[in-house]
């Protein structure tokens, strides 16, 4: 695959931009290779091509033409999909929904249940990817400002920056501020009441050798099973690079502020082919607690992010020198609405209850039972004796409890607001070496470096009384009850050494990094509930060789790798897990492939083979019978023995003439669980093929391209008793450019694209024993004006 850099006005400016976009010391050196073939050529060169990188694990990068098939509102996560080996899903079109996104790479899986991919952005963590809490390269990066995603599949970079790392990583790169002055503004419009508005300005030189951009973005879209609620989603973002004698500054900062309503998964292929076209939710609200638990306006996640980071890079001698520091934070909600009051506190048989005051909150305790309808004295009412209900929606309905018709006329019904509030903040510190040096005239390159950073993420959960449950979802803002109330303080030291050496007939490296994570949970509440664990690493071994074989463009090469994901804070959240019980996941991933590379020609394939140990999985709350908003029955986290996958990757990406290409990507994956209960079963979520074809073509001002994927059949439990049907999938998008039009504008691009272009009807996104309906087909158009 090809990746396109623009042409660069100045070598000052080429060096400066090329120091600048490193994400670890292994890519400066690329970039400073490709700079210094860049001034050996004229200086007007259209373009620096840069093809997939030699090194001796599998690795691949989104494309320009990937970008193309997807809208500038879709989630950057959607970008890599079409990469051999990576199944991205997302319940919504343009990929506002967190709940429902899932992304599997050779059987390991980023979900609701498990994050075992490691994510960064320019090089940095992400700070974990799971829902609750947790923040996706989505939150930081919007579509526009991105520059390229790498994706590791396996053995990956011996200095990546995550402890979820177990199946590789994926580095989501921010683009480079231009060299020359620039106002560039974009709208999307879409189906669904889609749209986005996007401006960026480029500064120019502002001062010696130094650029900088920024940009704001407001989007918004309809669900698209009854266009009820909204999705909105504020961004602003920044870059700033700067040459300052012989460092190289690197300044960046995100914003992020996000309204999202989530789908609801399907519980099972039955409840799927009853209607493929509805996740369950309704768009109205009746009046029946029971069934209003189940109102799409009340399943809402609410998350802000801030982020920012300074690099510096420079150096010593033959010592290259990178370090960073950086900042998170983290805060937000995620709601529900409980079809009843949970009663906390004893008020006495035939007294009103206390949690129907506004002027009082409980705070700590449990619930010692539940509360449905009561009398205008704010008594709890008892269900008419042998009445049997009729609501059989939804879960399959519920006892006469539940049920008004089972109640004495004047029966008032109650209900909650369930909320969830997170907030974390973290900050870290990079480091990283390059020695280059020399052994009995064979070039040899050592590296080291750490990753330190200490985060802590408080949650609490909190009851609002519905204030009218016959009516609205409507709340009161001070609630009935604080459930519980936790810090979970979080250190994470990781540092490694590698070395490589180049023999001439082939490159060698071997290497070892360890990580020290210290996890803690401090109750707010009940101190007898704290806890706390060490989850530190052995030391992890990796080492591979690359070999250029007699065809010139063809090399050879095979890494191995021991990763390594640590015990999460999410784990200690329940009271109830015992936590002696849980290690760290493990992972031994071997790759061994050829990779051939020609102008105009690119192809590679891969045979890998993992060794999976000490899964963690999440006994969830949420089953068929519906959701335990309480957490009173047993959920938690346990370790599940582990999972082996081995199989095949490949890739090609021809230019058959100088307007017209072709991409393909095939793979063929076998993961199975290794523990007695499930053994040999297939891994859910897990396809066994998948196919990508893509056409691609340009001609001066105008392109268009045409992709295909197929997906094949999925599990949706680990018995393997429910298997989904296969899919095919297609996107085409069309878009032409305008140039020296008058006036100040410089360029303007019209693009058309549909994604699902046949309206295929499939399951997306797979959790234990259910799954998401996958987006329909979706139109949107883009105007883009550079000025």
């Amino acid at each position: 695959m090809n990746i396109y850099v623009p042409k660069k006005q100045s070598l000052i400016a080429l060096s400066v931009l090329s120091a600048m976009s490193m994400t670890s010391l292994s890519a400066f050196s690329q970039e400073a290779e490709t700079l210094a073939n860049a001034k050996k050529q004229q200086e007007d060169v259209e373009s620096i091509v840069v093809t997939g990188r030699s090194v001796s694990y599998a690795n691949s990068a989104a494309t320009e033409e990937m970008k193309k098939q997807q809208t500038p509102m879709t989630s950057v996560l959607s970008l890599v999909d079409n990469l051999p080996g990576v199944l991205v899903t997302e319940g919504d079109p343009f990929g506002s929904d967190e709940w429902s996104t899932t992304i599997s790479i050779r059987g390991f899986q980023l979900n609701l249940e498990s994050q075992q991919i490691g994510m960064t952005v320019d090089g940095i963590s992400n700070g974990n990817s799971n829902y609750g809490g947790g923040t996706k390269a989505s939150r930081y990066i919007d579509t526009e400002n991105l520059r390229g995603i790498e994706v590791s599949q396996g053995t990956a970079d011996i200095s990546s920056r995550s402890n979820e790392a177990l199946g590789g990583t994926m580095d989501f790169t921010t683009i480079l501020p231009a060299l020359d002055e620039k106002l560039t503004v974009s709208t999307t419009l879409a189906e669904h009441n889609a749209r986005k508005f996007y401006v960026r300005y480029d500064t120019g030189e502002i001062a010696q050798d130094t650029f900088a951009w920024m940009s704001l973005s407001s989007q918004q879209n309809d669900d698209y099973m009854d266009g009820s609620i909204t999705n909105k989603r504020d961004h602003a973002e920044g870059k700033i690079i700067s040459t300052i004698g012989e460092v190289n500054l690197t300044g960046y900062v995100s914003y992020d502020d996000a309204e999202e309503y989530t789908y609801q998964r399907i519980y099972g292929l039955a409840q799927y082919e009853q209607n493929s076209q509805w996740d369950g939710l309704t768009e109205d609200w009746s009046g029946v607690p029971y069934q209003d638990q189940v109102f799409r306006e009340g399943w809402v996640t609410e998350r802000e992010n801030f982020f920012t980071y300074l690099k510096a890079d420079f150096a010593v001698g033959s010592v290259d020198f990178s370090t960073n520091v950086y900042y998170h934070e983290n805060e937000g909600a995620g709601k529900w609405i409980p079809y009843y009051i949970a009663d906390v506190t004893d008020d006495g048989v035939g007294n009103p209850n206390s949690e129907l005051d506004s002027s009082s909150t409980a705070f700590g305790g449990a619930s010692q039972g539940l509360i449905y309808f009561v009398n205008r004295a704010g008594e709890t009412l008892s269900p008419i004796d042998g009445c049997a209900s009729s609501i059989g929606f939804p879960y399959g309905g519920g006892g006469a409890e539940i049920d008004p018709g089972c109640y004495e006329q004047g029966a008032i019904p109650v209900s909650s607001n369930r909320h969830t509030h997170y907030n974390k903040k973290r900050y870290g510190i990079n480091g990283d070496f390059v020695w280059h040096t020399s052994i009995s005239d064979m070039e040899n390159v050592v590296r080291g470096g750490f990753w330190y950073e200490d985060y802590q993420r408080d949650e609490y959960r909190d009851w609002h009384k519905t204030i009218d449950a016959a009516t609205s979802a409507r709340y009161d803002e001070t609630p009935y009850w604080v459930q519980y109330d936790r810090e979970f303080p979080v250190e994470t030291l990781m540092y490694y050494v590698e070395d490589e050496l180049d023999a001439g007939f082939a490159k060698f490296r071997l290497g070892a990094k360890q990580f020290n994570v210290d996890v803690s949970k401090d109750d707010q509440f009940v101190p007898e509930n704290d806890l706390d664990i060490s989850s530190d690493s052995d030391v992890l071994i990796s080492a591979g060789f690359v070999a250029p074989l007699p065809l010139e463009g063809l090399e050879l090469f095979g890494g191995y790798a021991e990763n390594f994901a640590a015990v999460k804070d999410a784990v200690l959240e329940r009271d109830d897990t015992d936590i002696s019980q849980v290690e760290p996941e493990t992972a031994d991933n071997i790759d061994f492939g050829l990779r051939y590379s020609t102008p105009g020609f690119n192809a590679n394939i891969t045979y890998y083979n993992i060794k999976f140990e000490n899964r963690i999985t999440f006994v969830s709350n949420e089953s068929v019978n519906g959701i335990d908003f309480l957490e009173a029955a047993a959920g938690g986290y346990v370790n599940e023995g582990g999972i082996e996958s081995d199989g095949i990757e490949a890739s090609l990406d021809y230019n058959i003439t100088d307007t017209f290409g072709v991409y393909v990507s095939y793979t063929k994956n076998d993961s199975t669980y290794t523990d007695a209960a499930f053994s040999g079963k297939t891994v859910i979520g897990s396809p066994e093929d998948m196919a990508v074809i893509s056409f691609d073509y340009a001609n001066n001002d105008f392109y268009a391209g045409f992709s295909t994927k197929y997906v094949g059949e999925r599990f949706l439990d680990q018995l393997n008793t429910q298997e989904t049907d296969s899919y095919v999938v297609s996107d085409l998008y069309v878009g032409k450019t305008a140039y020296d039009i008058g006036g100040s504008i410089e360029s303007v691009e019209l693009s058309f694209t549909v994604n699902n272009v046949f309206d295929e009807e499939y399951l997306g996104s797979i959790a234990p024993n259910a799954g998401w309906i996958g987006a329909p087909r979706i139109a949107s158009f883009n105007v883009r004006f550079v000025m």
